[in-house]
């Protein structure tokens, strides 16, 4: 089986035999019921194959869709002019970035449409460029845009830049609203719905499909067309693991399941990581080897983020449908798709986040901890495994100089709000170590709490800042944190540690 990792274009996937998992019954759909759409999904989602279906059937490539849901659908397969404008390919980090791709495109389509020499910005090149398609061909146009918006999460952090970049899309885009006339469908995707940047303030008559339930599957996997799809790889990938049937399964969908686009949708599963699972035979964290999300560090570490807040987020839909500007990293968080819905209150309207998967959690901590310590990436993962088996043998002095040196050196720049910046590698660490032992963290005020729990040991422990070892072993006894292991056979160890704002270091643990 040919796995279509990678493959943006429909014809090659098509031509050259690779699995594709018909999505074109959604896609008629979608072209049928209304003209002018906006998508946000995570990178490596399939969002470019999408807009490479829609190009070949508004071309009216029928053969291409031979055994498909559409074939049937569809009756005319009429050819209808298209604009396809792929942002993907540059990298922003001046004006000149996007003027120049803009131009490229441009200059392509005027080659067949013709030019005007009164048109000299880029909007107004694109809105003669659309205007005399549609005359010179008699069908409306279609536009597609995919990853409209890498400009501006390029520029996050540069406000002058973004700020060039917004005035030069926002006339752009706003094209597809004055010559709605002339055109017959449009789809814009991408990561982010930038709102208070105001791109699409002119634009408002896009239709925002990111939380139709309706089209919650249009990209991305679910669990039946797994099963139906692609058995045979989850059996050789069962083979290759010596593994059952049933714990791959379990396997596949601890690792890659776990997306939700709205409130009531099924899981979605992560095309890529899948894919490359089955192909590989092995499982890993392909989806996060492939791209380094910086921008989402940048708005963390301006925001003086606590990154125990991700996993505790309650927001609403008009919040997650939309970023505004640097000033909160949750919507950017969730829609590249490092939170996924996990729960929603009718009452309030509000969404409950947390990471899809542990793909996700795994990798997401690994990336952040050269960002929040002097630990480098690769010794990372040996770090990470020192911890995990100085717990399972109890070696409880190694594990807390393990874990000075992890703060032991930071940059004073990251810490000058001590109490947050030690909460947050405190964080990071155990979320990792929780991948492997049963990690349970709480933070309160002026407090943090983790219980730990191997096949032989109990750990409860308890941190302060600016108090003492002591204090913190007191409070554990008077507060009776180790009350639910009391039955437990398990040999229980009750640990105060304290944290100095001096050294900005674990000052002292004490172990009863």
């Amino acid at each position: 089986m040919k796995y279509p990792i990678g493959i943006q274009n429909f014809e090659k996937l098509r031509q050259d035999g690779y699995l594709y998992i018909d999505k074109t019954g959604l896609v008629y759909s979608l072209v049928q019921t209304s003209n002018c759409y906006f998508l946000s999904r995570p990178r490596r989602f399939g969002k470019s194959l999408l807009l490479s279906i829609l190009e070949a059937y508004f071309l009216g490539k029928k053969e291409l869709f031979k055994g498909l849901a559409i074939e049937k659908l569809e009756q005319e397969w009429t050819v209808y002019p298209v604009l396809h404008l792929d942002l993907n390919i540059e990298k922003y980090d001046s004006i000149d970035n996007l003027t120049d791709i803009l131009n490229v495109n441009l200059k392509l389509w005027e080659q067949t449409y013709g030019s005007d020499d009164a048109e000299t910005s880029v909007s107004l090149r694109f809105a003669g460029i659309i205007r005399r398609a549609y005359k010179q061909t008699g069908r409306r146009v279609v536009v597609l845009v995919d990853e409209y918006d890498k400009p501006l999460l390029q520029s996050i952090g540069n406000k002058a830049l973004q700020e060039e970049f917004r005035n030069t899309l926002k006339p752009f885009y706003g094209v597809l609203k004055s010559l709605d006339g002339c055109i017959r469908f449009a789809l814009l995707t991408g990561v982010t719905k930038f709102g208070k940047v105001s791109v699409f303030s002119d634009l408002n008559n896009l239709d925002d499909i990111s939380m139709n339930n309706q089209y919650a599957t249009l990209c991305g996997i679910t669990e039946k067309e797994i099963h139906t799809n692609i058995e045979e790889g989850i059996r050789s990938l069962a083979s290759a693991q010596n593994l059952s049937y049933e714990e791959t399964c379990v396997k596949l969908k601890e690792m890659y399941d776990g997306y939700h686009f709205t409130s009531d949708s099924e899981g979605i599963y992560n095309p890529f990581s899948l894919f490359n699972a089955l192909k590989n035979k092995t499982f890993g964290n392909y989806w996060f080897e492939t791209g380094t999300p910086t921008y989402l560090v940048e708005l963390l570490k301006r925001n003086r983020y606590n990154l125990k807040d991700m996993t505790e987020t309650v927001s609403s839909a008009d919040v997650l449908n939309s970023i505004y500007g640097d000033d909160e990293p949750i919507p950017v968080i969730y829609q590249s798709g490092y939170l996924t819905i996990k729960g929603y209150n009718p009452r309030f309207k509000t969404y409950r986040l947390g990471f899809p998967n542990k793909e996700v959690e795994e990798g997401f901590m690994n990336f952040l901890i050269p960002y929040y310590t002097p630990i480098k990436k690769e010794k990372t993962a040996f770090s990470i495994e020192n911890f995990v088996e100085e717990i399972e043998r109890g070696d409880i002095n190694s594990f807390f100089r393990r874990l000075q040196s992890f703060f032991a050196d930071t940059p004073y720049e990251l810490v000058r709000d001590r109490e947050l910046h030690y909460q947050n590698v405190l964080f990071i660490v155990f979320k990792l170590i929780g991948l492997y032992v049963k990690a349970e963290y709480h933070t309160s005020q002026g407090r943090i709490d983790l219980a730990l729990q191997t096949d032989k040991y109990i750990y409860v422990m308890e941190f302060k800042l600016e108090g003492s070892a002591e204090e913190a072993l007191r409070q554990i006894e008077e507060k009776q944190y180790a009350l639910p292991f009391v039955t437990d056979k398990r040999q229980v160890f009750q640990i105060g540690i304290n944290f100095s704002s001096q050294t900005r270091n674990i000052e002292k643990w004490l172990v009863k």
